[in-house]
């Protein structure tokens, strides 16, 4: 019944759009120039030229909510649980400067401030690929994305026959991360930085960063773009130049920090000093790896967490262990592991433990034999994992192509956004369906969708 509304809307949307007087596209030119203003446009890439929201109807989005809340319990579970036995330590492939800064207290006790599932939802079914515990990816861009279309012509000639509600977006991330900050022992109204990495060139997944910072303005704090190049530490403070940092938001990852930056830099300087506020912390970084998916498909590491976490990592994680040469288990029978990786390449994934970093991914179903077993030694010499292999959610979507209107078959990938551990907003990301390079892609506006 969920996906017919949603089927439907879809139907109903796409008729909107090829008729009159939407079809001339006039009604592009206004959310085109807003994202101009926003740095959204990089020569004739849009950050989104998708001229068709992602509608989410409700049943499916309290699916997200219970199994992302109810997943990330078992992740946090399974990370103070690391965090206190070497063995399960040494399970994620830290890096040592990764263990080092782990061990550090971030100054308050949520493991994780803000977050995200990248998960695939079709047909009523649901699966997570993995877990994003840097930053909020696509929550500004969504924000923005959503009043920009809320208001188009051809949205509101179809909100005549259906309801559609906006997702919170900067609002729930700026009260997490206060809250974190109040755990801290911040007292006052903090100056906010948002770290990133300087590009050499301008991107439109890079202004999002930008967008950001203009967000929390909005909402009356004073916040700053600043990245590790900029920052300095002095007499018990983090700056950029004149503006002293309390609060800062991590909008990279440890693992991109540390192939440019030493364990010297003045932001890690300042965090093991206890002198600024950073959300996530980098013991949020845990659950960045792949190998926490290893983790929590383990019987033997979770078979004592509650039924309903148990149950859950059951039904939405994919089977995930670290490549090696050893034997362990898959459907309650012992394997020995390269040897079912060679054998069953169509329906797994060589995946990098790193979310960053310029190893590839390997889809079996798209490799030949040869090479497949040439990417699984490679996965034996680097930090690898094999997942098994989910199907990808396809859609066609109308898409903004030099001027005029073209439909494409495009993945989807769903985010739900967690806020102190609550599902509290929902993004979508969409990509080229086909194997070759494209560059459309991006972050889509997404809607929650009920009927009148």
């Amino acid at each position: 019944m969920a996906q017919k509304l949603v089927d439907d809307a879809i139907v109903r949307y796409h008729k909107i759009l090829e008729s009159q007087p939407h079809a001339n596209l006039e009604w592009t030119d206004a959310i085109t120039e807003r994202m101009r203003a926003h740095g959204m446009v990089v020569g004739t890439r849009l950050a989104s030229p998708f001229l068709r929201p992602h509608f989410i109807s409700r049943k499916q989005f309290d699916t997200l909510v219970k199994a992302g809340q109810t997943l990330q319990s078992a992740i946090e579970r399974l990370e103070t649980l690391a965090l206190a036995t070497p063995a399960l330590l040494q399970r994620m492939e830290l890096l040592p400067a990764e263990r080092m800064l782990a061990s550090i207290n971030p100054g308050y006790n949520f493991l994780h401030v803000t977050s995200l599932w990248n998960s695939v939802l079709q047909n009523g079914s649901l699966q997570f690929q993995n877990y994003q515990a840097s930053s909020a990816m696509g929550l500004a861009y969504g924000e923005l994305l959503a009043e920009m279309f809320y208001e188009a012509a051809p949205v509101k000639e179809f909100r005549k026959k259906y309801t559609l509600t906006k997702f919170g977006g900067t609002k729930n991330l700026l009260s997490a991360i206060l809250k974190a900050y109040k755990s801290y022992g911040g007292k006052n109204k903090p100056n906010i930085a948002v770290l990133e990495f300087k590009q050499p060139f301008q991107t439109v997944d890079g202004a999002e960063y930008m967008v950001l910072v203009e967000l929390l303005r909005k909402h009356g704090y004073s916040a700053e773009l600043v990245n590790p190049e900029q920052l300095d530490y002095r007499n018990g403070a983090l700056s950029k130049g004149d503006y002293t940092i309390d609060l800062l938001y991590r909008a990279s990852s440890l693992q991109e920090f540390l192939l440019r930056f030493d364990l010297n830099h003045p932001l890690v300087k300042a965090y093991r000093d206890g002198k600024v506020c950073i959300v996530n912390s980098f013991r949020a970084e845990l659950a960045q790896k792949r190998a926490m998916f290893s983790l929590l498909t383990d019987n033997q590491v979770t078979g004592k967490f509650p039924a309903a976490e148990r149950k859950a990592i059951q039904s939405y994680i994919p089977w995930t262990r670290i490549v090696s040469q050893s034997k362990t288990t898959k459907d309650g029978e012992t394997i020995d592991l390269p040897a079912f990786i060679s054998a069953n390449k169509d329906q797994l994934l060589l995946i990098p433990n790193d979310a960053t970093g310029s190893l590839p991914v390997f889809d079996g179903s798209l490799t030949e034999q040869g090479a497949w077993d040439r990417a699984l030694k490679q996965a034996l010499r680097e930090r690898y994992v094999v997942q098994d292999r989910i199907e990808s959610a396809t859609a066609k979507f109308p898409v903004l192509f030099y001027g005029s209107m073209e439909m494409r078959e495009m993945k989807i990938n769903v985010h739900p956004h967690l806020f102190l551990g609550e599902v509290k907003s929902c993004t979508a990301h969409l990509t080229a369906a086909n194997a070759g390079f494209s560059t459309m892609e991006g972050v889509a506006a997404t809607f929650l969708l009920d009927g009148k």
